[in-house]
């Protein structure tokens, strides 16, 4: 038996920031990982799949751009095998950079499954490890299949986004099951290395949480670059053989057929809750089968067992995992931190153009009652856009129409992902569109398009 201050069940992202932090406040911390370091995100998620997508943007920037900017290329060939063998790589970096974090302070990784206990406890293997202050479950989720239409994941003709991270070569046709952030990445990635992809989502409109205009934006750049996009799409039946997979789809009330030597599964996620011991140690799951939390602390309903990442409910980002890590450590530490704003977490879908977002759809602020304005800045009229060839997209502020409060914000184009924290940063300052508008943006930058959103939201944009 050894005892801790606090004990972590899960390596990823929320649980190996959760236990750093509370290192760095003087807790003894030990994390129990039955797998690599890191978790999803690092190993077969977010960072592997952001490697090839660069991969993807070389390829097309040279296929579609090079002459334009006076560069004479041979034929472009695309290696799928090659490109996945780097970002294999750059995970084992990762993960071994979060090993070396573990070293530099101090903390205890345990390797092997863990199983809550009463108490405080935590089983592992024959051992049994105590947290004097508490146990945090971060266990993260995985990929899940459609079997009760015929799609259960083979990792042979029916996949995750786990196999496609490790295939030797792009499959000559591909369809995508789900049109979230996942599946819209794997289809600029799969197109870019020369697979017919074919994107299916049930919902009206690929990315249905972001704002319409940002999805809207999204197809038509998928369209002109040859995906198949089939919003408003059903799968009625699925036949899986060894060397294809036919698909009855239902879409605006016609029937259609598709026919492709692999499906990819993007339709969501399960949690991770399976043989922790919760029930037997009395903590409770909500109906959606996350693990009921106090949204204030994040205990659940076991004194001293906490709950962050994935595995706590939406949203399932690993960045609102790591304000949950800390938050929990700072907590039992002693520091009662600052609440978390889940209202202000940002979203990205790291495809090609980007798409990033904070706050409210136009949508949801005029269904909540909100008198609002809105404004929108093309990156065809930015200088910087112009000048690196990357005029797809705008920036799109949605503010209070009285007091010119920021309740959302959207960016589709290049670098969205960077950009979009001026205005995360706006608004968990609380500055207006005036006081973005009074920054000054350095010239020429893909940001001044914030703040020339933030003008026109104003009737005063300049550039247009």
């Amino acid at each position: 038996m050894a005892n801790f201050d606090v004990v972590i069940v899960g390596g990823g992202p929320a649980g190996y920031v959760s236990a750093i932090r509370a290192a760095q406040l003087g807790l003894a911390a030990a994390v129990v990982e039955r797998d690599k370091l890191g978790g999803v995100c690092v190993n077969i998620g977010c960072i592997p799949t952001k490697a090839l997508l660069h991969s993807a943007w070389v390829a097309n920037l040279i296929r579609h751009d090079a002459k334009e900017l006076g560069l004479t290329t041979g034929e472009v060939t695309a290696d799928y095998g090659v490109a996945m063998r780097r970002s294999r790589k750059v995970s084992e970096q990762n993960s071994k950079g979060v090993e070396f974090l573990m070293k530099k302070h101090k903390i205890t990784v345990v390797r092997g499954g863990g199983k809550l206990l009463s108490g405080k406890r935590v089983q592992v293997g024959n051992d049994v490890h105590t947290a004097a202050k508490g146990v945090v479950l971060a266990t993260g989720s995985r990929v899940k299949g459609l079997p009760q239409i015929g799609l259960e994941i083979d990792k042979a003709a029916v996949i995750s986004s786990d196999e496609a991270l490790f295939l030797e070569r792009a499959p000559a046709s591909l369809a995508i099951v789900g049109a979230g952030a996942v599946g819209c990445e794997f289809a600029d990635v799969f197109n870019a290395f020369g697979t017919k992809v074919t994107l299916i989502e049930v919902l009206p409109r690929i990315l249905p949480v972001e704002d319409a205009e940002a999805s809207d934006a999204l197809s038509k750049s998928f369209k002109k670059r040859g995906i198949t996009v089939l919003a408003g799409a059903k799968i009625v039946k699925a036949a899986v053989a060894k060397d294809k997979v036919v698909l009855e789809l239902e879409v605006g009330g016609k029937a259609e057929r598709v026919e492709v030597e692999k499906v990819l599964m993007a339709a969501g996620r399960a949690v991770n809750t399976e043989n922790l011991g919760l029930a037997e140690a009395g903590v409770k799951l909500t109906d959606q089968g996350f693990i009921q939390v106090n949204p204030a602390t994040l205990e659940t309903t076991v004194r001293g067992v906490y709950c962050i990442g994935d595995v706590a409910g939406p949203t399932m980002l690993a960045h609102k995992g790591y304000r949950e890590g800390v938050h929990v450590a700072e907590l039992l530490a002693g520091h009662p931190p600052r609440p978390i704003d889940y209202t202000n977490v940002p979203s990205v879908t790291y495809c090609h153009p980007e798409v990033a977002s904070v706050g409210l759809t136009e949508e949801q602020a005029k269904t909540n009652g909100i008198q609002i304005q809105v404004g929108r800045f093309p990156f065809s009229a930015n200088g910087r856009a112009r000048t690196s060839n990357e005029t797809e997209g705008f920036v799109k502020i949605i503010r209070e129409a009285k007091y010119g409060e920021i309740v959302g914000a959207h960016i589709v184009g290049s670098h969205a992902s960077e950009m979009i924290h001026e205005l995360v940063v706006a608004r968990t300052n609380e500055y207006t569109v005036e006081e973005v508008d009074l920054a000054i943006h350095a010239h020429p930058t893909l940001s001044e398009a914030i703040a020339e959103a933030a003008l026109d939201s104003m009737g005063r944009v300049i550039h247009i």
